[in-house]
């Protein structure tokens, strides 16, 4: 079996730890990673990604306390399988800031709002279609 990339855009404004967070979650969420799977060890992946090997030890231990991962000295981060929870009222109303936010900063960069709603529909197609719970 073909191994899985992980690939992360490690400049910008947010600390490089927390883009490894989300482009792994991404993956776990999207099911390109299943229970059981080993992701790249934390050496292996700082190299790939040219990032010192601390960055990534935090995201994965970020993930582990997520319920994501399964962290076990030499053996590397086995994938778990995680119940989604029940949502809270805080995070929904998170959720729907963040969404806003993120349309505006859309907007700003001067993306259309025809293309932001084409984007968002295909985004809920992939959710119904078993992209998500």
């Amino acid at each position: 079996m073909p191994e899985k990339v992980i690939q992360v855009d490690v400049a910008g404004a947010a600390p490089a730890y927390e883009r490894i967070v989300n482009a792994v979650r991404m993956m776990l969420v999207s099911g390109a990673f299943q229970p059981g799977d080993q992701l790249p060890t934390v050496r292996q992946l700082a190299m790939d990604l040219g990032v010192h090997h601390n960055t990534v030890a935090e995201a994965y231990r970020l993930l582990a306390q997520e319920g994501w991962l399964d962290l076990k000295r030499g053996r590397g981060a086995t994938v778990l399988m995680r119940p989604y929870p029940s949502p809270t009222p805080e995070a929904q109303s998170q959720f729907a800031r963040s969404l806003d936010e993120l349309v505006a900063k859309a907007r700003a960069a001067g993306l259309p709002q025809g293309a932001i709603a084409e984007y968002l529909d295909s985004l809920v197609t992939r959710l119904r279609s078993g992209g998500g719970k």
